[in-house]
């Protein structure tokens, strides 16, 4: 999934503060917010502040200070919204056929009620 990044994308214009989100956490490394349109109870998207495509390009391209603290700000995150507990599901969709919608790396976080079978039949 080698793509240029789009400094456009919907991701890069809310990380800049043109467009508003429901922010829930924010950081040097990550700022996470509520989905607009939840697939569960609790539905946050977290994303890296730099310019990553995809999960493959944040883990190829990203310094390991930044993969660290944007999986911290994961953990603090689910520790935060009360999901460590009964779990949750982390996605990072990936290319077309992964149904990557943004290329920007993001990370679904689904929790607060059973999510499901891991993919449709």
């Amino acid at each position: 999934f080698a793509m240029a990044y789009d400094d456009q994308n919907i991701f890069a214009k809310i990380l800049r503060g043109e467009i508003p989100c429901d922010k829930v956490y924010e950081d040097e490394y990550a700022m996470a917010f509520n989905d607009i349109a939840p697939k569960a109870p609790v539905h946050i998207l977290v994303i890296p502040t730099g310019r990553y495509v995809s999960i493959e390009d944040f883990g190829a391209r990203a310094s390991a200070e930044e993969v660290q603290g944007f999986f911290a700000a994961v953990a603090k995150i689910v520790n935060e919204q009360g999901l460590t507990e009964n779990g949750f599901r982390s996605i990072a969709n990936t290319g077309s056929d992964g149904g990557q919608e943004v290329a920007h790396f993001h990370l679904h976080i689904l929790g607060g009620a059973p999510v499901g079978p891991m993919v449709a039949p």
